[in-house]
């Protein structure tokens, strides 16, 4: 066996605080945690069968690896989000990581919302220019740090946040950006197929799309696939084809895999139905008498604050033996104290669904399981 004691400490550390992870086989419960908002992927609506898409692209777009279905499918893309250009990345990850660590130099100045995910601030940590979190969503702390911005200076948000599900101030940022000379970024991951008549998003909803530097909308969520694309200039898309290294040095996602994103954008548009039930879904909740901590969200994303690791576990699991498929989210992907459950509402989710949910949270609280 190889002596890799060395990495015991660290194991033994998160195992102590309750935040230790471990990989599972998906629940068998309603589903209450997946991102699948519109239910394409768990209604399989993206099967092309007889089309003999190619499995593997053989090398990096650079390489051997571009072909004619992913250069459509980006103008597709741009077309639909009404962006000049379009670049497709292998995930929404690989999109801000490859965006945010080559286009800030050093000199440069980085303000981000203190929630960005993760994948935000692995990318702004491999650039060289310098960074600095501003409170969520908190305008005149964002304000004050721009007014200190040396080089040029970028904003990153999200319009919806993964864990609280509440969306950006957009119209203000974008005054902001503007009146500082700004250049803003916003991953739009989950509000892709959700937000807008059409699920085009926050900032097409809002009309900005030309008043933003650069626009993140991923597959893996509402659209029920994989991959992700980065939207803005023709100048930006060059940059990226020439700087981003999660774009030049991977290989390229295969033609099967741009034939489902092609099919969902031929889908989620016309899903006002679902788009219009799973608001509908929302507002239950919101309005469901409730004694735990409930964060303000209008999207699909609802929390329930549970303080502790212990705890927001605990009570997971309870939940989920009594048939409900819904996962806690732990120190230290959220903070200390904010431990919740993330409750993911979907079109396809039932009212009965919706009454059993609400009546064991209110059961559990009161101590009766």
């Amino acid at each position: 066996m190889y002596p890799d004691d060395f990495l015991q400490k660290k194991l033994q550390e998160r195992k102590q605080r309750q935040a230790f992870r471990s990989l599972s086989l998906p629940g068998t419960g309603i589903d209450f945690c997946s991102n699948d908002y519109l239910g394409i992927a768990r209604n399989a609506l993206l099967q092309t069968p007889g089309h003999g898409w190619s499995a593997g692209s053989t090398g990096s777009r650079l390489l051997s690896g571009n072909y004619a279905l992913i250069v459509q499918a980006e103008e597709e893309l741009a077309d639909f989000h009404q962006a000049d250009a379009a670049l497709i990345f292998n995930s929404g990850y690989d999109a801000n990581t490859g965006l945010l660590s080559c286009i800030p130099q050093k000199g440069d100045t980085v303000l981000y919302d203190q929630l960005c995910h993760a994948s935000i601030r692995d990318g702004i940590r491999l650039s060289f220019a310098g960074a600095f979190a501003f409170a969520h969503n908190d305008l005149t702390d964002l304000q004050k740090k721009l007014e200190r911005a040396a080089g040029n200076c970028f904003i990153v948000t999200e319009s919806v946040f993964s864990m609280d599900g509440d969306t950006c101030p957009a119209e203000a940022l974008v005054a902001l950006a503007e009146k500082y000379g700004a250049h803003l970024v916003i991953d739009e991951a989950h509000a892709t197929g959700v937000i807008g008549n059409r699920g085009e998003g926050l900032v097409q909803s809002l009309s900005l799309q030309q008043r933003v530097f650069a626009r993140i909308h991923t597959f893996g969520k509402a659209c029920g696939c994989h991959g992700a694309v980065v939207l803005g200039s023709v100048a930006l898309r060059e940059y990226l084809v020439n700087f981003a290294r999660s774009f030049v040095f991977t290989t390229a996602l295969p033609e099967q895999s741009i034939a489902h994103i092609r099919r969902s954008y031929q889908l989620f548009p016309a899903m006002t139905e679902e788009r219009e039930r799973l608001a509908g879904l929302v507002r239950v909740f919101q309005n469901a008498a409730m004694p735990y901590t409930r964060l303000a969200s209008q999207t699909p994303i609802q929390g329930i604050v549970v303080p502790g690791n212990e705890n927001a576990r605990k009570l997971a699991y309870r939940l989920q033996q009594k048939g409900l498929d819904i996962r806690p989210i732990l120190y230290p992907t959220v903070p200390a104290g904010m431990e919740r459950l993330r409750i993911v509402l979907h079109a396809f989710n039932t009212r009965e669904e919706m009454d059993l949910l609400t009546g064991e949270l209110q059961r559990e609280y009161a101590g009766v399981l």
